[in-house]
């Protein structure tokens, strides 16, 4: 009995220690992303979007009117989404220094033209708050 319970020992302390080398390779990491490209995806983070009832509080400077729009090229694809509209305007904005995007309307339209079958569009100003310190 103690000759199965030997090997079992043995091949869990090798499969143990296989797996602790395996961590301690030395590995490298490389990525397709462009890191520049990286910064100008996230900076939308950046912007804050107000909307609705929730508008900036205190002082802001306006930097000027942007838009975003979302395209849906041919009747196969995919309806634009508002969402993704809001979102490149936020891009915009902050593309000119700005750390918010006031909405000032989106919209559908939906009749085709040369370039879309139908398009979401929002149009707002962007401004820049005081930072919190």
């Amino acid at each position: 009995m103690t000759f199965p319970l030997k090997y079992a020992f043995i091949a869990s302390a090798s499969g143990i220690a296989l797996l602790l080398s395996a961590c301690a390779s030395d590995y490298t990491f490389k990525s397709n992303l462009d890191s520049k490209a990286i910064n100008d995806y996230f900076k939308v983070g950046d912007v804050t979007l107000y909307e609705g009832s929730d508008q900036p509080k205190g002082t802001f400077e306006t930097l000027g009117l942007v838009e975003g729009e979302a395209c849906q090229e041919t009747k196969q694809d995919a309806p634009p989404q508002m969402a993704v509209a809001r979102t490149n305007a936020r891009r915009a904005a902050a593309d000119m220094g700005a750390n918010g995007f006031v909405v000032k309307s989106c919209f559908m339209i939906t009749e085709a033209d040369n370039s879309c079958f139908s398009r979401a569009l929002c149009v707002g100003q962007a401004i820049k708050t005081p930072t919190e310190k």
